[in-house]
């Protein structure tokens, strides 16, 4: 027999799994989420939001609303490598402002 047809499974960028995970078939896991290690991740996860349990549950937002609109605008990771590469501090800084100040010269 033939097993339903739940879609495909979405992970965004700049994600972070932790160690055994379950992901549910047809789930989408957002941009800048983090999955807390052992989750079941059973529907999907808004971007840049911590989740973690069984079943996975919101545990916070990891930037406003606002600054995650930003970084969902910046997409740094569709940036160009040596673009990547030169801007990396304020990548990995958590400073969106600064990230969208670089990214008008990408």
């Amino acid at each position: 027999e033939e097993l339903p047809y739940r879609g495909d499974t979405v992970i965004g960028h700049d994600v972070w799994i932790g160690y055994d995970t379950l992901i549910m078939p047809g789930v989408t896991i957002g941009n800048g989420a983090i999955v807390s290690s052992r989750s079941v991740v059973v529907s999907d996860v808004p971007a840049y939001t911590i989740v973690g349990g069984n079943p996975a549950r919101p545990i916070r937002q990891r930037f406003s609303p606002e600054a995650v609109e930003t970084l969902q605008t910046v997409a740094w990771w569709d940036w160009p490598v040596e673009a990547i590469t030169r801007h990396l501090k304020v990548i990995v800084s958590g400073d969106v402002d600064a990230l969208r100040e670089r990214a008008a010269g990408v």
